[in-house]
C-alpha cells in the first residue's frame, strides 16, 4: 500500500472508533472529498449536521461552515481541520457593520448568505445559499425592504430574479469567483464550442454582464445555466450533453467527474481555486481524529439567535 492508502485507512479504523462523520465541500481536495461520508454544498452539508447521530463530525470546508455545524449540533464535537481555513466573503461583512446598515433601514428583513459569520447569522432573519436565495427571498412579503449580504454578485442575480426593487445589497464578493472574467469565458468557449456552459452566480462575470445585459455575441449562449454548486452536479447527471465548461471554484470538477464518468467538464478557469478550502488534508483530518484539532463553538447566546436564521433556511430548502 502508498502512503495514501495507508492513511486513508487509519482515518477510516479512528472514525469507526470516534463514532465520527466527515463532511466536505464540494471544493475541498479529491482525496478530502473520496474519504468524506457525505459530500456537498453548504446546504445539503448543513442539512447533514443536524441530522447525523455521529458524537464527532469533522468539517473538511471553512470556518463558518463549521460554525453552522455547530450551531445546528451544539451536543456535537465539531473540529475543522485547519483553524486557519477562513473565506475572504465571510470576511467582508461583521457584525457591527450590518448592525449600522440595519439601523439605516428600519424594519428591513436581512437575508445573509450562509458565507457569513455566526456573530453576523445572528443579526439575520434569514440566511440562504446560492441554491436556495431565490426561494428565500421570494418568501418574504414584497412590501418589505430586503437587506442582502454579502455577496453583491448573488444579490444581483437574486434581485434580477425576483424582480424586487425594494432590495438593497453589500458590496461583498469572493475573491475566487469575481476573478472568473469574460476573457475567461471566450477562451473555453472557442476551444469547447459544443459544451454547455455551468456558472455560479457568485462570478462577477454572470452579474456584471447577464444582469446588466452586457455579454457579447461569443458570450451570449442559450445553454448558459446559473446554478448553484449542488445545482451543477445534478444538472449535469440529467442533461444529455457529455461536455461541459464549469465556471465555479475548480474542485467541484472532481466530484461532477465522479459522478458523471463518461462525460467531460473543463474549468472556465484553472486560476479558480481557493485557497482556503485547500488547507485541509489527510494528514490534517488525521490529525484532528486523533488530537481533537480544532474544537469549533459558538457562545449559546449567539448561537441562539443564529439557530433561527439557519432553520429558516433549511426549512425553506
Amino acid at each position: 500500500m502508498n502512503a495514501t492508502t495507508d492513511i486513508t485507512e487509519e482515518i477510516r479504523e479512528l472514525k469507526e472508533k470516534r463514532n465520527a462523520v466527515i463532511l466536505a465541500h464540494s471544493y475541498q481536495r479529491p482525496e478530502v472529498q473520496d474519504i468524506a461520508d457525505f459530500v456537498g454544498d453548504s446546504l445539503g452539508l448543513a442539512r447533514k449536521a443536524a441530522n447525523t447521530d455521529a458524537e464527532v463530525i469533522v468539517f473538511c470546508g471553512v470556518h463558518f461552515m463549521a460554525e453552522t455545524a455547530s450551531i445546528l449540533s451544539p451536543d456535537k464535537k465539531v473540529l475543522l481541520p485547519d483553524i486557519d481555513a477562513g473565506c475572504s466573503l465571510a470576511a467582508t461583512i461583521t457584525a457591527d457593520e450590518l448592525r449600522k446598515w440595519k439601523a439605516e433601514h428600519p424594519g428591513a428583513v436581512v437575508v445573509s448568505y450562509v458565507n457569513t459569520s455566526a456573530d453576523v447569522k445572528a443579526e439575520t432573519d434569514y440566511c440562504c445559499t446560492s441554491s436556495n436565495a431565490v426561494h428565500v427571498v421570494n418568501a418574504i412579503p414584497r412590501d418589505k425592504e430586503v437587506l442582502f449580504c454579502p455577496d453583491m454578485f448573488l444579490g444581483l442575480h437574486v434581485k434580477r430574479q425576483t424582480g424586487r426593487t425594494n432590495m438593497h445589497i453589500w458590496a461583498g464578493e469572493c475573491h475566487v469567483h469575481a476573478g472568473i472574467r469574460p476573457e475567461h469565458i471566450q477562451v473555453q468557449r472557442d476551444a469547447h464550442p459544443h459544451a454547455e456552459f455551468l456558472m455560479h452566480p457568485e462570478c462577477g462575470c454572470v452579474s456584471q454582464l447577464l444582469y446588466m445585459q452586457g455579454l457579447n455575441e461569443s458570450c451570449a449562449m442559450e445553454d448558459a445555466k446559473i446554478l448553484s454548486t449542488e445545482g451543477m452536479v445534478n444538472y449535469a447527471k440529467e442533461s444529455p450533453s457529455n461536455e461541459f465548461i464549469i465556471a465555479t471554484e475548480t474542485g467541484i470538477l472532481h466530484r461532477l467527474k465522479k459522478v458523471n464518468p463518461t462525460k467531460s467538464f473543463h474549468a472556465v478557469s484553472g486560476c479558480a481555486e481557493c485557497k482556503f478550502m485547500k488547507m485541509i488534508t489527510l494528514p490534517k483530518i488525521l490529525r484532528a481524529l486523533h488530537e481533537d484539532l480544532y474544537v469549533i463553538t459558538v457562545p449559546p447566546a449567539i448561537a441562539e439567535r443564529a439557530l433561527q436564521a439557519i432553520q429558516r433556511m433549511v426549512a425553506i430548502g
